[in-house]
């Protein structure tokens, strides 16, 4: 049996495509949709102005989490100020392991403590299609982790894919991509 094609179903196929493909630059290098030499600079510069996040005032107890971040999660929150912007961003340590518990991890954060995760929430312009958002995954030490098909977890973080950061967070209550404040 055949299946014919109508012309919405080729324009969305070719729309899902070249979302999920590199982009190309003016001068012909192609730049991947997220991981790219500019997001991992400004990656960088946030892991840095984030420095002593554990000391803000505005952070949760540890709490049971869920996939894909972590058995037991904590936030952070406030307003740090990258290459001259200033902007607010929330920290989410995620804890895992055999034997990990809330008690465990606020104890020993570092010996349960798996990833950093950022949202951080650029100029107006950066993604205004998704809250101006940037994403990070940072390894522990800061190392900026990569997803299994090898690309760097920071800028516009899977924008157009049906999973990732940005898919699970649109479905966040009050449209403004922050599960935190939904209860």
């Amino acid at each position: 049996m055949m299946t014919r094609w109508t012309p919405v179903v080729v324009l969305a196929a070719a729309l899902v495509a070249a979302i999920s493909l590199p982009m190309q630059a003016q001068d012909g290098e192609m730049v991947p949709p997220f991981g790219g030499a500019e997001d991992v600079a400004y990656a960088e510069a946030v892991w840095a102005a984030m420095d002593g996040y554990r000391d803000w005032k505005l952070h949760t107890d540890v709490y049971k989490g869920q996939s894909p971040h972590g058995s037991y999660l904590r936030l952070f929150s406030t307003f740090i100020t990258v290459d001259g912007g200033t902007h607010p961003i929330i920290v989410k340590e995620n804890y895992g392991g055999q034997g990990v518990s809330a008690e465990a991890a606020t104890a020993d954060p570092d010996q349960w403590l798996k990833a950093v995760t950022i949202m951080l929430q650029r100029e107006d312009g950066y993604d205004s299609d998704n809250d101006n958002w940037f994403w990070v995954k940072f390894s522990p030490s800061g190392e900026i982790l990569k997803n299994p098909k090898d690309m760097l977890l920071a800028g516009r973080v899977a924008k157009g894919m049906p999973k990732g950061c940005i898919a699970c967070h649109t479905q966040a209550g009050g449209g403004d991509y922050l599960f935190s404040n939904d209860e």
